[in-house]
């Protein structure tokens, strides 16, 4: 019991030092707000411009739900087509993995082209960024289905379809969430991203803004704002995981 506890609260212990440590550094060595702010400055721009931050936080979040519901749904969608069947698995998923390399911020003009400033680019560079690991796990739930498995289904009158819907994504479940986990975090740094250049509104936005401005603590507090959603987000999908697939989790629970 005693060591869950210290696992469940070591994160926000690393961080408390962490933030310490810093302050202790930024005081000692009086480093210049301009260049690297405090914790402390950080925390009074936070409260001094909280309904401000608050604003634009809201639509970062929503716009990055929207996107991450997309990819979510896309993900799901192709790594089922990808992981079915062994030749979509070897047509596509090369393809796949070539677009995933190409940095998706280079996408962010031709999206301003096509959809104009605003919530379309932002929306759309959260999808591309983070359907990906979703789609690869997925698919790799599917395809690492172990043929023995399968031939006993099929003996007992099993059809393929049965065996992908019934075992198959079942199984896929702990891929999907670490997929989730993953593509979550990635989906707020694209919309982060496109909001830099593609927005009027927005964290992406108020960084460019209090960046220009020279307000480094505004800007840092935007940073832990999207890394506060970010967290929350994949602790949320930490929470549904252990309470879904319990099953897949059976030797950390006996601890």
């Amino acid at each position: 019991m005693h060591k869950k506890t210290v696992e469940r609260w070591s994160p926000w212990l690393l961080l408390a030092a962490t933030i310490v440590l810093w302050q202790i550094i930024c005081s000692a060595f009086n480093v210049s707000e301009f260049i690297f702010p405090s914790p402390w400055a950080i925390g009074t721009q936070l409260v001094e411009f909280g309904s401000v931050i608050a604003g634009h936080a809201w639509r970062t979040f929503w716009v990055t739900m929207a996107g991450f519901g997309i990819a979510i749904v896309v993900g799901v969608l192709l790594g089922f087509v990808i992981g079915s069947s062994r030749l979509a698995y070897a047509a596509v998923y090369p393809l796949m993995t070539a677009f995933n390399a190409l940095p998706k911020a280079a996408f962010v003009p031709i999206l301003v082209v096509w959809f104009g400033i605003g919530v379309g680019p932002a929306i759309l560079t959260a999808f591309l960024i983070s359907f990906f690991p979703i789609m690869v796990n997925i698919a790799t739930g599917l395809a690492t289905l172990e043929p023995e498995l399968e031939d006993v289904l099929r003996v007992l009158g099993a059809k393929r379809w049965d065996v992908l819907t019934k075992v198959g994504l079942p199984r896929s479940m702990p891929y999907f969430y670490g997929s989730l986990k993953v593509a979550i975090t990635l989906a707020f740094v694209g919309t982060t991203v496109s909001e830099m250049t593609a927005a009027n509104e927005g964290i992406g936005y108020l960084l460019i803004s209090a960046g220009s401005s020279m307000q480094m603590g505004l800007a840092f507090a935007g940073l832990m704002v999207v890394g506060a959603m970010a967290m929350a987000m994949y602790e949320l999908f930490s929470w549904v995981e252990k309470r879904t697939t319990g099953w897949a989790h059976r030797g950390s629970q006996g601890e």
